[in-house]
């Protein structure tokens, strides 16, 4: 089975992200799979009803990206509650028609360990579902994952706790995902009582037979559970994995730092140590070069020898496209730091020689381009606010002056209301009512044609030209809506397919396309 055809089972979500990393890349993948050639549409309103194909509500929230293959999507949402509440074990898996929206099947799967619901760092719904050989296969945060035919009818299961920012993929026959081992408290939480927990007790990279849902193999390094792991592949042929460790709440991985491990047995290629690191993010393998961010700073490692290559300040000095006093200047900035946290939490993504970030402490969306070292931030409005009559509303930024003063998280025209559509208020963590800015795990960009996708969990999506040559206003296609200001919280990615757009809110699942 050559790479090109193992690129086919990935599901369309990681496809795109995965596709995104090698523009530029060569004659090796690129050859095979031409970068940017789908496009998708660039404006729209669920709001307004422009550029909608269907929406179908949704008895109850959920937060996977929609995955699409032989006409179909596959998604999952939790069991719906008869009232208020803030965390949840048990999920549905749907399948619905990618033309119509129409719901073909439904399928529970119980859970075992809750999960706090709508959570602004993942629920027990957050893995997407995958597509390969006439399976599709669901895993649930809380504890569960169960393979079905298309129709519907089950062909394996498995009580096995996994996390939920994992992206699995399907490589050579194997279904590949984030196992966690330790639970979350009875509220959802995760506790630090593992942070000194034996090699056993950690959180690693499985592979599970896809007949029959057995486990081929367990990687010997240890992956932190906010990591977004890809299927990735280097000059010389071999298939492999970056995997970071290093985080909060006392993760039990050691030692801090990144290793790239073979996808064929699962064993470790090498390690990095990097003291102090946040793994919350992708890791992206450009030209043999993996690229991340730690602390202040973006590093370029050797692929072949985990060595450090460059090292590029992103706070200090940097030039940023600013909104100020009703206009954009630019102005040469020095962005606070927040602890070893500089980027949103997943928010990163590869896109030929620019690697994408949203800041941390600011709304802005930065870039660094990983040969030259040029670093630029382009600031974008927080929410946007849409009626139906025409006018649109943006919040800018405020800097807080005081204590009082709401911070970026809590800047909002209007909070999410976090209800679902039979307006029951489904939450376990505050924090899900904010901007979708700061202390988040944000949903993956998207990268499609010449346009980066960018969605914030209050449902405003940003579509960037992601290979503009300046990253100022110009480079900004579009700002969207994903539903009612307040009313469509999202942790999904988008995904396209065929033209179409396909996006996962708290109440809907939403298809957009050329009508």
């Amino acid at each position: 089975m050559n790479f090109r055809h193992r690129l086919k089972t990935i599901p369309p979500l990681l496809l795109a992200l995965l596709l995104a990393t090698t523009l530029g890349f060569g004659a090796s993948l690129a050859a095979d799979w031409p970068i940017g050639a789908e496009s998708a549409p660039t404006r729209w309103s669920v709001v307004r009803g422009e550029n909608v194909v269907w929406k179908v509500t949704l008895p109850e929230t959920g937060q996977n990206t929609p995955v699409v293959a032989g006409g179909r999507v596959f998604f999952s949402t939790m069991k719906p509650v008869e009232a208020d509440a803030k965390t949840g074990t048990d999920i549905v898996a749907w399948c619905c028609d990618a033309a119509t929206g129409k719901v073909l099947w439904r399928r529970d799967m119980p859970g075992k360990h809750p999960q706090r619901l709508s959570g602004c760092f993942g629920d027990s719904t957050s893995p997407p579902a995958v597509c390969e050989g006439g399976r599709v296969v669901f895993a649930s945060a809380s504890g569960a994952i169960a393979c079905f035919d298309l129709d519907g009818n089950p062909l394996w299961n498995r009580e096995t706790l996994t996390v939920a920012r994992t992206l699995p993929f399907v490589h050579e026959g194997k279904y590949v995902f984030t196992r966690q081992v330790y639970p979350p408290e009875p509220t959802g939480e995760f506790s630090h009582a593992y942070a000194d927990a034996p090699l056993e007790m950690w959180t690693q990279l499985q592979a599970l037979d896809l007949e029959t849902g057995e486990v081929v193999w367990t990687t010997g390094c240890g992956v932190n559970m906010g990591c977004a792991i890809l299927p990735q592949r280097l000059s010389d042929g071999r298939a492999v994995a970056v995997v970071g460790r290093g985080g909060g709440h006392g993760p039990p991985e050691k030692p801090d730092g990144i290793s790239m491990v073979d996808l064929s047995d699962g064993h470790t290629l090498w390690s990095l140590p990097l003291e102090g690191f946040m793994a919350t993010m992708s890791f992206r393998i450009w030209k043999d070069e993996v690229h991340l961010f730690h602390e202040g700073e973006h590093l370029s490692v050797d692929a072949l020898t985990g060595k450090i290559l460059r090292r590029v300040n992103i706070l200090e000095n940097v030039a940023v496209r600013r909104w100020k006093d009703g206009a954009r200047v630019t102005e040469v900035e020095t962005i606070p730091p927040k602890a070893t946290r500089m980027i949103t939490q997943t928010s990163n993504l590869l896109v030929g020689p620019w690697h994408y970030f949203r800041g941390y402490t600011r709304p802005y969306l930065g870039r660094v381009q990983v040969e030259t070292g040029a670093v630029e931030y382009l600031e974008l409005p927080i929410q946007l606010g849409r009626n139906n009559d025409g006018e649109d509303q943006f919040l800018w930024y405020i800097e807080p002056r005081d204590k009082a003063s709401p911070k970026l998280e809590k800047q909002t025209l209007v909070p999410n209301s976090v209800k679902n559509s039979r307006g029951f208020v489904v939450m376990g963590d505050a924090r899900s009512t904010g901007s979708g800015w700061g202390h988040i795990a944000s949903p993956t960009p998207m990268a499609a044609g010449p346009n980066l996708y960018v969605p914030v969990m209050n449902g405003t999506v940003y579509v960037i030209d992601w290979n503009a040559p300046t990253l100022d206003e110009s480079a900004v296609v579009a700002i969207n809506d994903l539903g009612p200001v307040g009313e469509a919280y999202t942790r999904a990615s988008l995904l396209v397919e065929d033209g179409r757009i396909f996006g996962h809110t708290i109440r809907e699942l939403i298809c957009i396309g050329k009508r």
